[in-house]
């Protein structure tokens, strides 16, 4: 690692990554850094970057920490590094189109770190066909008549559900304070939002109320 003025470099994988204000505190709360964050995600890189990779991603940005604004960031800008990959994606609505991140090298996430990033956000399918997702993804939240214990009992019935539909569900902690839990779509089989999946409704199961 070398510094240079107010910024270091990291070289990551084999690639030089620059960041600035490392010492910039980005979590108040407990004094963590720009370059704590980096750190962790470094140590988590594997997992990261195949929970990423080959997907367009929106970049949820936090220049002044995340008790600061948040940029919703899905272009990424002109002057990013030449190994940084994107994927067009087009949305219908407005008729437009963006060059997203699309990882699939640690040094990527680095990058995105580099420009603030605290979130990433990856679309639930693949740089080669972004029309066609490969992945399921519930999503879980506690509400004012709903509180984190209902959140956990309606994914105990999700659980139940998918084990009848013969799927695997991953549960992860989200952004936010609640609960997703992903599933795999199987190439060249009718997904479980298909017309002949029928669920239990999980209210009813659980007492609780979903979102």
């Amino acid at each position: 690692m070398t510094k240079a003025g107010d910024a270091i470099e990291v070289e990551v994988d084999g690639l030089d990554v620059r960041l600035s204000s490392p010492d910039r505190v980005y979590f108040p709360a407990r004094g963590e850094t720009k370059k704590d964050l980096l750190d962790y995600y470094l140590a988590v890189g594997p997992g990261i970057v195949n929970s990423l990779r080959e997907r367009p991603c929106m970049l949820h940005r936090f220049p002044k920490g995340v008790e600061g604004d948040k940029v919703h960031q899905k272009r990424v800008p002109a002057g990013a590094p030449p190994w940084i990959e994107t994927v067009r994606v087009h949305f219908p609505r407005w008729n437009r189109t963006a060059d997203e991140l699309c990882v699939t090298h640690l040094a990527h996430v680095a990058w995105a770190v580099q420009m603030s990033t605290v979130e990433f956000h990856p679309w639930n399918s693949r740089r080669a066909d972004t029309e066609l997702p490969d992945e399921w993804r519930i999503d879980l939240d506690p509400m004012p008549d709903a509180d984190y214990a209902a959140v956990r009992r309606v994914a105990s019935v999700v659980h139940e559900v998918l084990d009848e539909l013969g799927a695997v569900g991953f549960p992860k902690t989200s952004g936010g304070n609640g609960l997703h839990v992903y599933v795999r779509i199987p190439r060249c089989t009718a997904s479980p939002t298909s017309a002949g999946a029928r669920w239990p409704s999980p209210a009813r199961s659980s007492g609780a109320r979903p979102t």
